[in-house]
């Protein structure tokens, strides 16, 4: 697991997230085994939260079987701007008219591009 799997998921960040997913929901969906559901958490290619006690993934991670593309890369760049498993969930599942949509969304329609752009501006 991360380090930073103890933070407190506060109930808005929660909230935004919306759907939820156990260890073993998550290693379901991405038809793994769990050793490799942690690996990818503790690589950063997939984060997760401790959510009432036990750690949670966020359904909209995973697509298609698949983690969705770009995740990995702008959890790396929202790490060196220095924000917090929770603070990136936060940026991830926050809505920005401009995008348009949240963060989540574009990485999951493939216009990550734009995303990390905006991930990287924050860490200067």
């Amino acid at each position: 697991m991360h380090a930073t799997v103890d933070n407190a998921l506060d109930p808005q960040t929660d909230a935004l997230v919306g759907e939820w997913l156990t260890l073993t929901e998550a290693t379901d969906r991405l038809g793994i085994k769990v050793n490799r559901t942690k690996q990818l958490l503790s690589e950063r290619r997939l984060l997760a939260v401790r959510r009432e006690g036990s750690p949670a993934i966020p359904a909209a991670f995973i697509k298609d079987g698949q983690v969705i593309k770009g995740l990995s890369g702008t959890l790396t760049l929202l790490s060196d701007a220095g924000f917090d498993d929770v603070e990136t969930l936060r940026w991830l599942f926050t809505a920005d008219d401009t995008l348009p949509g949240t963060p989540v969304e574009a990485l999951s329609e493939n216009r990550g591009t734009e995303v990390r752009r905006r991930a990287q501006a924050l860490a200067f």
